[in-house]
């Protein structure tokens, strides 16, 4: 009875130190149970925190979508943008270049107007070179040919004069005749005298035969240089009617009115020429201006275009770097893993020593 008694007592002490180890260790299990609960309140704050933070995330990324969908509709606006006004580049460009081919068909139209007006230019300065040159020589010819006509006029009064001369030659020619044989017959005379009383000096003298003789002499005197004058003005006649002749000759082969009227046409010509010119350097400057319109609105709508694919792509990059931020994963507070673990019950499952 006392050795029961005894096992007892000692089962009795085993299970009190047990009931004291255990709870102690209830206790423990208690503190360990309550730190476990905090950590589960923080971690259960945390995933509400995490929740709230998935939600707004989620609004976050409905907004965003909601963007997308208007970024896309304004790109695809944009890309519609792009292609219609890449037509109406590629038609500016093709007006472009048929400008260009026709400025330079116009430059090259100019290059030989002007051309042909210098050409026109130098022909007309010549022409009217030459007009002045032959204006002056004929109004010279004229003046020569007035001094002719009056030369000539007086040569003919002077030849009108010639008639009388040669009646007169002529009648002063039978009376020299006459006394040519008058003189003859008295040297006969005098070499064959049949006169016996022929020397017999006379008182007076014979006047009349000493003057006819002088009268003969002086008329054969002017005879010989009227004859000299005669020569002499044919001579010049002829000359003066061959330079007539000449100049009659020049006059005709002179520029006359129909010259000048085709020298107004030339420069009618050149007026409008010059007038078609200008108006054609109007137009090709007109075209330039265009061009350089359209270059200049192709350049801004790229520019454009550019800054709105820039900005695109920003956005994007921007929503991508939100949206990774946003699925990070949550880390969990560190646990000691020596410490024991506690289930609803409050015992420890881990094992004791």
């Amino acid at each position: 009875m006392k050795r029961k008694f005894k096992i007892m007592q000692h089962q009795i002490e085993q299970l009190k130190e047990e009931i004291s180890a255990k709870d102690l260790a209830l206790v423990k299990e208690h503190f360990d149970h309550m730190k476990v609960e905090k950590e589960k309140e923080a971690l259960r704050m945390e995933l509400n925190k995490a929740k709230q933070q998935i939600k707004e995330a989620d609004h976050a990324i409905s907004s965003q979508k909601a963007e997308i969908e208007k970024l896309n509709h304004i790109i695809n606006e944009a890309d519609q943008e792009r292609i219609r006004q890449k037509k109406e580049y590629d038609i500016v460009v093709n007006e472009r270049d048929i400008l260009g081919t026709q400025l330079i068909r116009r430059n090259d139209e100019l290059a030989l107007l002007y051309e042909k007006i210098k050409i026109q230019q130098s022909t007309l300065s010549k022409g009217q070179i030459q007009y002045r040159d032959r204006l002056n020589e004929i109004r010279v010819l004229k003046i020569k040919l007035n001094d002719l006509k009056r030369e000539l006029h007086i040569l003919k009064s002077s030849v009108a004069n010639i008639d009388v001369l040669k009646r007169e030659v002529h009648q002063l020619g039978r009376e020299l005749l006459q006394e040519r044989t008058k003189v003859k017959a008295l040297s006969e005379e005098l070499e064959n005298s049949l006169n016996v009383h022929r020397w017999r000096k006379l008182e007076g003298s014979d006047p009349s035969t000493y003057e006819m003789i002088q009268k003969i002499q002086t008329l054969q005197k002017r005879l010989i240089t009227k004859t000299e004058e005669v020569v002499e003005k044919d001579l010049l006649i002829q000359e003066k009617e061959k330079l007539y002749m000449e100049l009659k000759n020049i006059l005709a082969r002179q520029p006359g009115p129909e010259v000048a009227e085709q020298l107004s046409i030339y420069q009618a010509n050149l007026r409008e020429k010059t007038k078609q010119m200008k108006a054609m350097a109007s137009e090709l400057n007109m075209y330039q201006a265009q061009v350089n319109e359209y270059k200049y609105e192709i350049e801004r709508l790229v520019r454009e275009l550019n800054d709105m694919k820039r900005r695109y792509f920003e956005q994007k990059r921007r929503e991508q770097m939100e949206r990774e931020k946003t699925l990070r994963p949550v880390v969990p507070a560190p646990s000691n893993p020596s410490q024991p673990r506690f289930t609803g019950g409050g015992f420890s499952l881990s094992q004791q020593p």
